[in-house]
């Protein structure tokens, strides 16, 4: 049996919504985080184990994530899933995924990294969040998300078809490695 994990959704539209439902009933203790109240009610949300509907960082003053917790960014812009994610990759949260193009999450990582966040506290951030499984519509990204938190809490060893550049990223560099490495076994 698996301790209950605790999900932080940032954002309450369309995909927030897609992925509370799904999480929810893959077990999920599901909290929803957004600055708009017309978004972020009990209506929209009602087994929820949390709604908040407050400033971003008014709200975030008040979690303290642990290691069985997930964080997932699906805010409605840019300056607020940078916001969180600033947040995010400091706390003890065992997994935490952003939504949004590669290149938004290479533009959010490298102003992050401007800003004095270390490089090392962005290797457990999955973005673009999700499993790659060619997902279009709300529904279909919840499911990709909730694939991936699945696959995270159960200890999944074997390669995922991840969407994640940060993932990739890493990814590369071990092939460049081993390349590089190749090549000088056969220059001796």
């Amino acid at each position: 049996m698996l301790p209950a994990a605790t999900l932080y959704i940032f954002g309450a539209g369309h995909v927030a919504h897609s992925l509370y439902n799904s999480a929810k009933v893959a077990g999920f203790d599901v909290n929803v985080i957004d600055d708009r109240a017309s978004y972020a009610n009990r209506e929209r949300f009602p087994e929820a184990k949390e709604v908040i509907a407050q400033d971003f960082d008014q709200a975030m003053a008040r979690l303290s994530p642990n290691e069985t917790s997930y964080i997932v960014i699906v805010t409605r812009g840019h300056r607020d899933d940078m916001r969180v994610l600033r947040w995010a990759v400091q706390t003890r949260a065992r997994y935490v995924g952003m939504i949004g193009s590669k290149r938004k999450t290479i533009t959010i990582f490298r102003e992050l990294l401007k800003e004095g966040i270390a490089e090392k506290l962005f290797e457990r951030v999955h973005a673009p969040v999700g499993l790659d499984i060619g997902a279009i519509t709300p529904e279909e990204i919840a499911v990709s998300i909730t694939a991936e938190l699945i696959a995270m809490r159960r200890g999944v060893e074997r390669p995922l078809p991840h969407m994640s550049w940060f993932h990739w990223r890493k990814l590369g560099e071990l092939v460049d490695e081993k390349i590089l490495t190749t090549e000088k076994g056969r220059e001796h």
